[in-house]
């Protein structure tokens, strides 16, 4: 296969005119040549947090507080997922799976509610579709044996140290919510030594020191933290620090769309397009160990291909910051995962 146009070419995702050739799933080379195309290439985007089994309520709990909504065990969120029948669970995360694949998403990072039970009940959602659900099991160890890694809720709502240390021993992915409500959680987050932490929306002076002494990565999610009205994460203070990606949250309260994410994080924070668009593909990537998120060649074929002559796009005197800031569903031609 051979795609032609704009090609957002390696972790700097240089613009360059030419062609992207596929073979056996794998980019085989990336040319410099004049094209008459009008299309944009890119990588697919690897949302980096998700809770996408409260597809099955979007919307519910408006006017709520966090700990109303989400809160571990009785939040709104909860209650409902304990009642739902499980092909109700199944086809509405199939439905959130097929949003992201339509939205250009090639993997997410979910922190599955519901023990064993909810991871199997995820990889029965995501068969047989092409989008990679890096799944993080929680309640128990079992459902983290049963998964690949442990998302831990958060360190006011328990201690989680053997959860740590069997994750550790499995070799798998650890990850935890911190600082969303306030600053009381993250140094007990931070003493779990976490494989990237999520949200971290109010660090003090000794957090941004911690985190960036030991190289954590940081999981931001800004429409979310704005719906549920804790505040917004200082995002250019963490990617000054650290890794930084970005994330949708719960489908109950935004759609798994990374296009949105990504305009609203730039419209918000001091940072640059090029920056946005790493917390969207290849930072997100690096956190779940996928080999995704830049154009090069040897790398997978995950990517993307975006009209730039869509009514929306043409014109675009800066790909990169046409990208992040205003490309959306409509603009998206073709998906390739």
């Amino acid at each position: 296969m051979e795609l032609t146009g704009t090609i957002l070419r390696g972790r700097s995702f240089d613009p360059i005119e030419g062609r992207l050739v596929v073979e056996d799933g794998e980019i085989a080379a990336i040319e410099e040549e004049s094209t008459d195309s009008t299309n944009i290439i890119l990588p697919a985007f690897v949302n980096a947090h998700t809770h996408i089994g409260d597809s099955i309520a979007k919307e519910a709990g408006g006017g709520l507080s966090l700990d109303e909504l989400v809160a571990p065990p009785d939040g709104l969120k909860h209650r409902l997922l304990r009642a739902a029948d499980r092909s109700e669970m199944v086809s509405a995360m199939r439905r959130s799976i097929s949003f992201m694949q339509q939205t250009g998403t090639a993997a997410f990072i979910e922190f599955r509610e519901g023990g064993t039970e909810g991871v199997e009940v995820l990889r029965e959602a995501a068969d047989g579709q092409p989008v990679e659900p890096v799944i993080l099991g929680r309640e128990e160890i079992a459902a983290m044996e049963a998964s690949d890694g442990y998302g831990a809720s958060g360190a006011r709502d328990a201690e989680f140290g053997s959860e740590r240390t069997a994750t550790r021993e499995a070799g798998k992915l650890f990850g935890i919510h911190a600082g969303e409500r306030d600053e009381l959680d993250i140094n007990p987050a931070l003493d779990l030594d976490p494989d990237f932490l999520v949200h971290m929306v109010h660090p003090q002076q000794i957090h941004f020191e911690r985190v960036e002494d030991n190289n954590i990565p940081i999981v931001v999610c800004p429409r979310s933290n704005l719906v549920t009205n804790v505040g917004i994460p200082p995002i250019s203070e963490w990617c000054n620090r650290t890794t930084v990606a970005l994330g949708t949250d719960n489908v109950m309260l935004n759609s798994p769309s990374m296009f949105r994410e990504m305009e609203f994080t730039a419209k918000l924070a001091d940072v640059s397009a090029t920056d946005v668009l790493k917390m969207a593909t290849v930072n997100g990537a690096e956190i779940a160990g996928l080999d995704y998120g830049v154009l090069e060649a040897g790398r997978p074929a995950k990517l993307q291909v975006l009209d730039g002559d869509s009514d929306n796009l043409t014109g675009a005197k800066e790909v990169v910051r046409a990208v992040v800031r205003r490309a959306g569903a409509s603009d998206v031609k073709a998906v390739y995962l």
